[in-house]
């Protein structure tokens, strides 16, 4: 019957403490709409002014929002956000860079 004196933690859908987590939480969203702006533009040549600097963006949030997260659901959410971004990133660098037909 050990099983009843534990709290209940499936209430939560990032925080499986208790507590609320806003500043991970943002990071969080920010890190997945980055990622996924960033892999969808990665697929068109013409965007990557907008693939490489969203991607870039959302590795630094994504490395920060790992930094500072509490629980495993933000840790995931954030990792797929990161891979995200990440090939989006060096995809939008293949295809021309941060700077590649603006400068020069």
């Amino acid at each position: 019957m050990a099983q009843t004196m534990r709290p209940n933690t499936v209430g939560g859908l990032f925080a499986t403490d208790g507590k609320p987590h806003p500043l991970q939480d943002t990071l969080l969203a920010v890190t997945l709409v980055l990622g996924i702006t960033s892999f969808v533009t990665a697929m068109f040549h013409d965007l990557h002014l907008l693939s490489s600097w969203t991607g870039l963006v959302g590795l630094a949030t994504g490395a920060y929002g790992l930094w500072v997260s509490e629980t495993t659901r933000e840790r995931f959410g954030l990792i797929l956000g990161l891979g995200a971004s990440g090939v989006g990133f060096f995809l939008g660098m293949a295809h021309g860079g941060l700077f590649g037909g603006v400068v020069g």
